[in-house]
């Protein structure tokens, strides 16, 4: 398949275009701020005398999965029908999770392929590793379902228009995992940079912070009896199974994951792109390396991205190895304004003027299921997805970017208008990747 060009049908003719996309994000973001403040339960009490259509939902994946299952049997009207994972000692936890909540004991697959196969399913939700998103979203959406996919949903750029064009040729809703877009607290916060706040907003600092150890040298070894390893690489072109990558580390090898960026950057770039109301960076530039251990980690452990739009700058400061951030916490974002700054934590926001005055401030807890409640409030009754894919993969493609930026060593150009790497750009060579060709997406 080959890249998207300003005259290929699959990103002229699928897609929205792009004063569309803008009026839609503008007007989910407004819905989204009253949802956050009517609450869940106000989203669906006009249904309350009504029986509601059972959504019928398959989980692949069931490691980040399992708090998938959580959200979805916090919701009335949803049923786990189809657990699915590669690790045959993954489902007994998820099980007596649902034994707990609902009537019906789901089915239980190492193939996901057997979830697209049921016509009573309704959606499939995606918490493989990021290699397998893409490729299984496309799936999904091509088999009739819906699809909740976590972050950052793609492994590659290439994969980020895919799998837009994909939703949009078989008209499939696809919500993206960066649950923070449905968090009240946070609906709040962009909607104080949006009515002009602190007034033109040039500036947003991003960071996450954490306390990872060395995942050490990995052996060749032989795959355990209890993983389906060439059903786990899928996809991606088969390596030999090491002692070290299963279940959590693949994160940290460019063959299946993105580093740190792709991983948690993409939350708080996410955030930061929102508030500063911006599409595609013009220009990315990342720097950093792998400073505390000597292992097997192919990604940096600290880094700064920086990225231009033109008439404002965003950064992200990732350090994996060290915990403590700005302001003494692990993540955050702060935009800076002609007319004041406003933090934005987990835990809450503050709104500051120049003289560093508090001038309002908010807070609610950070309940992810509210994003798997407007997930479903989208499939049954049409409520704008907070998270929908394309809004998503323009996140995501900063971590890309960014890490292609980090890979060349130079800065990295993009041009918005036919939304690929300018033809002098370094970084052409990453921003696609080989497949196996039982899996190889098509649209």
């Amino acid at each position: 398949m080959k890249a998207h060009s300003a005259s290929d049908p699959t990103r002229e003719g699928v897609g929205v275009s792009r004063r569309q996309f803008v009026g839609s994000l503008s007007r989910s973001a407004s819905l989204a701020a009253a949802v956050g403040s009517l609450g869940v339960p106000t989203l669906l009490r006009g249904q309350e005398s009504a029986p509601l259509k059972t959504i019928r939902v398959g989980v692949m994946g069931l490691s980040r999965g399992d708090a998938h299952v959580a959200g979805y049997l916090a919701q009335p009207g949803v049923e786990v029908a189809y657990l699915c994972d590669v690790d045959r000692r993954a489902f007994e936890g998820p099980l007596k999770r649902v034994a707990e909540k609902q009537a019906a004991t789901p089915k239980t697959v190492t193939d996901f392929r057997r979830i697209l196969d049921d016509p009573t399913v309704d959606a499939l939700s995606i918490a493989a590793p990021n290699h397998w998103h893409a490729p299984a979203t496309i799936l999904g959406v091509q088999a009739g379902k819906h699809v909740y996919v976590e972050k950052p949903g793609s492994h590659n750029a290439q994969e980020a228009f895919w799998m837009v064009a994909a939703a949009r040729k078989h008209q499939r809703l696809v919500q993206m995992g960066n649950q923070r877009r449905s968090w009240p607290h946070v609906q709040e916060a962009i909607a104080e940079l949006h009515s002009g706040a602190i007034g033109n907003v040039r500036f947003a600092r991003t960071w996450y912070a954490g306390g990872r150890g060395s995942i050490g040298v990995g052996q060749p070894a032989p795959t355990p009896e209890w993983l389906d390893y060439a059903l786990w690489q899928g996809p991606a072109p088969a390596l030999p199974y090491r002692s070290n990558v299963v279940h959590y580390n693949w994160h940290w090898r460019w063959h299946w994951g993105g580093g740190e960026l792709a991983n948690n950057g993409i939350h708080a770039l996410d955030l930061a792109r929102w508030g500063l109301n911006k599409e595609y960076p013009l220009r990315v530039t990342c720097a950093g390396g792998r400073y505390h251990f000597e292992d097997d980690q192919e990604t940096p452990d600290t880094i700064q991205a920086s990225y231009d739009f033109g008439d404002c700058l965003a950064i992200w400061e990732g350090h994996s190895c060290t915990a403590r951030g700005l302001h003494g916490t692990g993540f955050g974002v702060e935009f800076e304004g002609d007319r004041g700054s406003l933090l934005l934590l987990d835990s809450g926001w503050k709104l500051f003027d120049p003289k560093n005055k508090i001038l309002r401030e908010g807070r609610s807890q950070g309940d992810n299921h509210r994003h798997f409640a407007n997930f479903i409030a989208a499939i049954r009754d049409g409520t704008p997805l907070n998270a929908e894919i394309e809004s998503g993969q323009i996140s995501t493609l900063m971590c890309h970017l960014g890490n292609l930026a980090w890979q060349s060593r130079q800065t990295v150009s993009f041009d918005p208008v036919i939304r690929q790497l300018t033809p002098d750009s370094p970084g052409h060579n990453g921003w696609g990747r080989d497949y196996q060709p039982e899996w190889q997406p098509t649209v």
